[in-house]
């Protein structure tokens, strides 16, 4: 496989787990925000899907950000009868984001961003000794 290959798909790594990373600082930022009236929904988690995108003119696969997407699961539920986000029995909904999933996810993402981008360092690596032996 050509250098050239290698980059790009190592830089598409790149730009879907940087999206991922954005995602999940969203979703770390809003999990404790309630909502003001309790016709509001609170802040659902959002989801980033990925599929395998074929580059016909290079000739190889490479992975690009399929969507990002509402977690359809349940929110939570927090007895705070004063809040103005709160239903006649006294209970707010509470977003459906869970701090230790997202930091376990944000640690999964970082860690790939990492590899891509030593994949990236290597190569360049690799290029500037073949400039100094051509030299």
């Amino acid at each position: 496989m050509d250098l050239g290959k290698v980059l790009h798909i190592s830089a598409q790594g790149l730009k879907a787990q940087g999206t991922r990373l954005r995602v999940i600082a969203e979703n770390v930022a809003n999990a404790d925000s309630l909502p003001q009236s309790p016709e509001e929904q609170p802040y659902r988690r959002k989801l980033v899907s990925f599929a395998n995108s074929l580059n016909r003119a290079l000739g190889f696969e490479t992975v690009r950000v399929r969507g990002i997407e509402p977690d359809r699961s349940d929110f939570g539920l927090r007895f705070e009868p004063g809040h103005p986000g709160a239903d006649a029995d006294g209970y707010v909904r509470t977003p459906n984001v869970k701090s230790i999933i997202e930091m376990a996810d944000m640690r999964e993402a970082q860690r790939s961003y990492e590899a891509n981008l030593k994949v990236i360092e290597a190569s360049r690596s690799m290029v500037q000794r073949a400039i100094a032996i051509l030299r």
